[in-house]
Parts: C-alpha cells; sequence; structure tokens
C-alpha cells in the first residue's frame, strides 16, 4: 500500500491490475475486499484532489461499470464536507440481506443504518396474520430515529426488503456527533419530519385509495430504492406490504399490467413504464417525493 505524494489522506494500491485511490479514514470500510469505497468528486482518483472536495462513491472492486454509478446516502451526502468526514469514521459497511429482520418492536436500538443500495420496511404489526408496511427507508434516509428523541427503543419491526449494503454506526457514536455537529442535528430533525408525513399518509391512503392505485405507488417507491426496474416481490410479500388479501394484488398486478405499465410473471415484476405508473398511482408517490424535496434536498421550511 503506497502513501499518495501530493495528499496525505489517500492512499493508492494495486488491485487485479487495477489502481485505487481513497481516504485512509475510510480503509477500515472496506470488509472483506468486495465494495471499494470513494470519496471523490470526480468519476476516478485525482492526486491533486483536495481532502477536502471529498463526495462518498462506492464500487465494484472487481469490475469498472462503463459509467459510472455512485451509490451514496442522501442524508450523509447533505452534510458539510468537514462534517461528513468525521461522521464516516466511525461508520462501517456491513452488508444487508433479504428478509434480514434488524430491529423488533420494543427492542433496543444498539446502531443506526443509512443504506446505500439496499433498503429496509417498517412493519406494523396487529398479529401474525395482521401487517402492514408504514414506511421505508433506502439511500435517502435513515433507520434509528427514535435516537434523534433520545429513546433507545424500537418502535416497529425494521425488515430488509432489498439486499445490498449499507453505512452502521453505534448508537454511543451517533449521540456523540449529534452533540458536536449542529448540521447534524438540523438534518437529522427535518428527516424526522419528513418520516412523520410518510407514515400519516400511509394510514390515510389505506384507508381510502383502491388496491390498484396503492400498487402503483408502492412499486415506484420500492423502484427508487432499488435502483432498477426489476423487482422480486411475491403476491404474499406485497399482501403484508399493502395489507390486502392476496386476491387484491392479482387484480390490481393484472390491472397494471393490462395498461402496458408493468409485465408481472411468478413473483417477478419489470416496470416498463415508470411514467404511466406514477400517473396511475394515488398521488401519495407524488406528495411524498414533493415534501423529501423541499425539507432536505432544498432546505426549505417544514
Amino acid at each position: 500500500m503506497v502513501q499518495n505524494s501530493t495528499c496525505p489522506a489517500y492512499v493508492s494500491w494495486r488491485t487485479d491490475g487495477m489502481m485505487m485511490g481513497m481516504p485512509v479514514f475510510a480503509q477500515r470500510l472496506i470488509g472483506d475486499g468486495l465494495i471499494t469505497l470513494w470519496l471523490s468528486s470526480t468519476p476516478e482518483p485525482c492526486d491533486a484532489l483536495p481532502c477536502a472536495e471529498c463526495r462518498f462513491f462506492t464500487r465494484s472492486m472487481h469490475m469498472k461499470p462503463s459509467t459510472p454509478s455512485p451509490m451514496t446516502n442522501h442524508l450523509i451526502d447533505s452534510l458539510p464536507l468537514k462534517d461528513r468526514a468525521s461522521f464516516l469514521a466511525d461508520c462501517e459497511v456491513i452488508d444487508l440481506a433479504f428478509g434480514e429482520v434488524i430491529s423488533e418492536p420494543g427492542g433496543q436500538v444498539t446502531h443506526v443504518y443509512f443504506p446505500l443500495d439496499s433498503f429496509i420496511s417498517l412493519i406494523e404489526s396487529l398479529g401474525e396474520r395482521e401487517q402492514l408496511e408504514v414506511a421505508m427507508v433506502g439511500s435517502e434516509g435513515m433507520l434509528g430515529m427514535s435516537l434523534i428523541l433520545e429513546l433507545d427503543e424500537s418502535p416497529l419491526r425494521a425488515l430488509v426488503q432489498g439486499a445490498g449494503s449499507a453505512l452502521r454506526m453505534p448508537a454511543a457514536a451517533l449521540g456523540r456527533h449529534l452533540a458536536q455537529c449542529p448540521a447534524l442535528q438540523a438534518l437529522l430533525r427535518r428527516y424526522l419530519y419528513v418520516l412523520i408525513h410518510q407514515l400519516t399518509r400511509v394510514a390515510a391512503c389505506t384507508h381510502f385509495h383502491q388496491v390498484e392505485a396503492r400498487l402503483a405507488r408502492w412499486l415506484p417507491m420500492t423502484q427508487d430504492r432499488a435502483h432498477s426496474d426489476q423487482l422480486h416481490l411475491t403476491h404474499e410479500f406485497l399482501a403484508m406490504m399493502l395489507g390486502v388479501r392476496r386476491a387484491g394484488i392479482t387484480h390490481g398486478a393484472m390491472a397494471l399490467q393490462g395498461h402496458g405499465l408493468i409485465s408481472y410473471h411468478r413473483g417477478d415484476i419489470t416496470v416498463l413504464d415508470r411514467a404511466g405508473l406514477i400517473e396511475a398511482s394515488c398521488g401519495c408517490y407524488a406528495a411524498d417525493r414533493s415534501i423529501y424535496r423541499r425539507v432536505i434536498t432544498e432546505g426549505g421550511a417544514p
């Protein structure tokens, strides 16, 4: 491993014939070496790039994509550069498996999670057969928001719906950063507001809107976080997420397929017409994206 001659925060090394570059504090985030973390505002590492202009990316270590595909968490990416570097130093990259349960209602919150290319369903359960997804967390958000309220108890079941990577930080470390970083405090309070809006919107949507429109809303929400047009979702899983019977999912999926918006076969869903799917949704999808953009991306008043 060779220290970069122009920037003490960067190192470079050769793996499979490819030169890589990354800040020193990110070396320990690699884990088993399957993921390389890039903190650079350019697609490739640059010797002349100042450390203060780092940007968080992930890439495959063994395959260079034809077009750069940055994988980041928007909340972390929204932090000022100096705060972001310090924050990332206390994070580790982990793999989340499909179907993995991260927390149960009443369980202690020991870590917070910032999904990169994974996503997590937050589920309210009134019994074994009475479950409803009330929120979804992907690369736009964070799991463990009860810590912002100084509570280390999970209110909902957190189930990994999309396998992939995430950044994980111990609860104690988050507490230290919150105490030292006003920008982080403000950002996470804003995200908490957005999450409350999502929870209340789901409650109203479930009560007033038809299954077909709700499914048309849920699919682009999932597509946004999966970063793919290809989704594998069984009738049973969709029924649980939307709190309806399997027959309702069958009817809704067939209707959307009949309109040429999706193709659906044995649990494999392909989004064919995203714009049409959003148009067929109940309007809640657009409302969710609008409030996130206004409160988080643009930093407007809640």
